[in-house]
Order: C-alpha cells, then structure tokens, then sequence
C-alpha cells in the first residue's frame, strides 16, 4: 500500500511573539518542519503535502529545499484542523492509499511509531496516535474498548471517570485517504471556537461501523512547541538524547551539558570532545579526535587524530586531513588541511589548500577577498610560513618553501625558495620623543576648546 503524507504548518505561533512561521523556529539548528518531514521520509511517501498558512512563502521554500517534490496547500483562514487537511484534498485525485496526517511544530516523532501506525493500518480504517500522559491536564482522552477506539473526549466534556483516564489523543492520525477527505466531509463546526476539529472523523467513523484503534508512543514524541519556553524545552529535550547517543557510541563528553549539537552531528567513537563546544549544521567527525574547549564547528570535515582548538572555528568547507593541529583563534573556512600540517596560533585560512606537513606560522592570513571575488591560495607541502605572513591570493607557495616572519606575498614562490618581503627598516635618533612632544600639544589644544 502506497502512503502520503499531509503535514500540517497553517500556524501563526502567537505565543513565539515572532515574524518567523512557527514550524520554521529551529530546534538543534533545523527548523521544526524538517524535523516532522524526516520523521515521515521513512514511510517513503508518494506525495509530501504541507498544509501552510501564515508566511507560506517562507514555509514552503524550507520545505521544498529538504525535499523539492514537496507539495503546498494553503489555508487561507484559520478554521481547525480538519479543515486545513481538506485543503490538501486536490493533491489526492485519484491516490488510493493511506495517508498519515503529522504536525510540523510536533518535531520529536519517531519512525518507527509511524511504521506501528501504518502496520495498524492494515486491520483498522483509522488509526489514531496516542500517549500515556504523566499530566494527562487537559488532553483528549482516549476511550478504549480492548484494543477499539470508542470515542475522543474532550477535557471540558469528560465525566470524572473519562478525566481519569491517562491515555490521551495526540492529534495524529493514519487512514486510507479518500476515506479521510469523506469522514471531513462530514465535521462540523458546532463548537465554542466555531472550527472544523480533525478529532471529529473519529466519532464519525463509528458512527459508519468503521475500525477505529489507538497506538501509544512516549509522551515525549508528542511534544508539541508553541512558545519560546516550549522551544527551549524541546531543544534541551533533543540535546540531552543525542549527547547520551554519543557517549553510548563510546565519544567522551568531558562536560556534557555545555555541548551543543545539531540534528545531523556525527562523531566517531573515542573522539574527546572538551567543554562548551558547539557544533553546527554539516559536522563530521571521524574517530580518534579531539576537540577542544570553545571551538565552534559548522559544514565541516575532521578527519582521525586531528585536534582542533582551543577557541577555533571550523566553518563551511573546511576538510581536516589526519593528524591535523588546528590551535586557538584560527579560522578555516572553505579549505583543505593535508595530512600533519599546523595552524596552531592566531590564523586565518580560508579559500586556500595546505600541502602535508607544513606549518603555518603565527598570525598568517591567507587574503582571499579582493572586495568582489574569492581568491585561492595554494600552499605545498613541507613548507614553513613564517609569523604574521599575509598570503595575498591567487597566489601559490611550492615544495618545501619558506616565507620570512612578516612577508607579505603577492607573487608565487618557487619551491625550496625563501620570499622575504618588507619595508627597510630605519631607526631615527630623538624622532619618538618629538613626536610625543607634539601629539601631547594637539590633545591639550582640543581639550581647552572643549
């Protein structure tokens, strides 16, 4: 049986007091859209259709940029749940399997909780996601017959023995599509809030004589984001599993709550990775390395036995070959550092390649942006760059080079030469304390004007 998907992101997120759609807040640095979309990837979905409403624009270049066969459906009103799948109704002409109605701000849902879903499926018309709740507050109750679905009851409705139960509705739902779009057919708005609630096709199924059943998921699954305290709540939530992952993969975390990761950091087994390190979007890291107190890493390769910090930044591009040293306040973007080579102290190489065991001196710049355009450097192996040298790109040092302490290059340099580049140097007896002398009258002048 085929499947879709229908992810619901219509909401405004009053509560994020923000301009950004709410399903667009990131939680590990991706938005909580991608988080939903990736946990229904393992259906592998005929149709993705994501349901937007407010900044639609915004929400669907997101979407269609993890997943460019994306489809957009707009609710233009705000009218309940049940309404906002229906807009996603023309996308299903003629699909006649199952589809699996998910919520982008609900990022914690794992795949094989849907896998159970759709498995259900197979004996059931309507399958509904349900969680034991430790607060069941004021959830949904879920009001079971052995393993049937009765009813949903909402909290304001229940009777004390159905406000006993712990069994609450999430809101997410597995069922044959042109089954789902004529259950919604038949929702209503009579209610308080005058909306079309999703939770309504259940009640109407039963009324058909149709299988309606429940699957549990934890209660952390169902976590649902809709204020900036919920949003630091599910990044803590995320943070502290994928930190526990780590360590069961045999990663030392030498502080563990100062490490911050992304959705997609991979680290290999007996990598040391020091205090308040924080990982961005695109990092690997291979096994056997260390990264030290307060580097900051982003679309980044390390490769085995390189170390990296203290207080170094890795940014997009930058490809650590083994056994690589990279010290404190060096920058690396969009560069290749070949095997044993050092960038120890105070550097900034970027757009460039450093061959095999060079050593790049303290306070070298590689000056690689001309104002409109990038520039490469290209330095080789064995070679010695000297202290505060400045690399003026395109510009290519061979073999086994060396480049004196404060040379600025703009030329090529053979290899197995020395570039030595600086203004002479001349020393004038007296001329420092003239010079005081008159810099110390003009501060007096300009403060008796004041």
């Amino acid at each position: 049986m085929t499947t879709a998907l229908v992810i619901l992101a219509a909401g405004k997120g009053t509560r994020m007091n923000s301009d950004l759609p709410k399903v667009l807040h990131p939680i590990a640095q991706v938005p909580m859209l991608i988080h939903a979309m990736r946990a229904g990837s393992v259906l592998s979905p005929e149709h993705t259709v994501i349901v937007t409403g407010h900044g639609s624009e915004a929400v669907a270049k997101v979407a269609r940029a993890e997943d460019e066969g994306t489809q957009i459906a707009v609710q233009e009103d705000q009218l309940g749940t049940a309404h906002a799948v229906a807009q996603a109704r023309s996308a299903f002409s003629g699909f006649e399997g199952d589809v699996v109605v998910l919520y982008g701000d609900t990022p914690f849902l794992q795949p094989d909780t849907l896998e159970r879903m759709i498995e259900a499926r197979s004996g059931n018309d309507l399958v509904i996601l349900g969680f034991e709740a430790a607060d069941p507050a004021r959830y949904g109750r879920l009001v079971m017959n052995g393993d049937v679905l009765e009813r949903i009851v909402e909290f304001k409705d229940a009777s004390d023995e159905e406000r006993s139960i712990t069994f609450c509705n999430s809101g997410l739902l597995a069922c044959n599509a042109q089954l789902l779009f004529s259950l919604i057919d038949e929702v209503g708005n009579d209610n308080a809030s005058g909306e079309y609630y999703l939770t309504d096709v259940v009640e109407i199924a039963r009324r058909r004589g149709l299988n309606v059943t429940a699957v549990a998921c934890d209660e952390a699954q169902t976590l649902g984001v809709n204020s900036r305290a919920d949003l630091a709540a599910a990044d803590a939530v995320f943070q502290t599993r994928a930190r526990a992952e780590l360590l069961d993969l045999g990663v030392t975390l030498m502080a563990p709550d100062t490490v911050y990761l992304a959705a997609d950091t991979v680290v290999g087994r007996d990598t040391v990775i020091e205090p308040n390190v924080v990982f961005g979007p695109g990092v690997t890291v291979e096994s056997g390395a260390t990264i030290r107190a307060f580097s900051h890493l982003e679309g980044c390769h390390v490769s085995r036995g390189a170390v990296v910090g203290p207080y170094a930044r890795l940014r997009p591009g930058a490809e650590l070959a083994e056994n690589t040293r990279v010290g404190n306040f060096v920058e690396i973007k969009n560069a290749e550092i070949a095997e044993g080579a050092k960038v120890n102290h105070l550097s900034y190489i970027g757009d460039a390649s450093v061959g095999a065991a060079t050593n790049i001196g303290a306070g070298t710049i590689t000056c690689n942006y001309d104002g409109v355009m990038k520039h490469k450097t290209t330095i080789g192996e064995n070679v010695f760059v000297g202290s505060n040298t400045m690399l003026v790109a395109p510009v290519t040092v061979g073999d086994g080079a060396m480049t004196a302490t404060g040379t600025v290059v703009t030329r090529d340099v053979d290899p197995d030469a020395l570039a030595v580049a600086r203004a002479k140097q001349e020393n004038k007896p007296g001329y420092a304390r003239k010079l005081f002398d008159m810099l110390k009258a003009k501060k007096a002048r300009r403060d008796k004007k004041a």
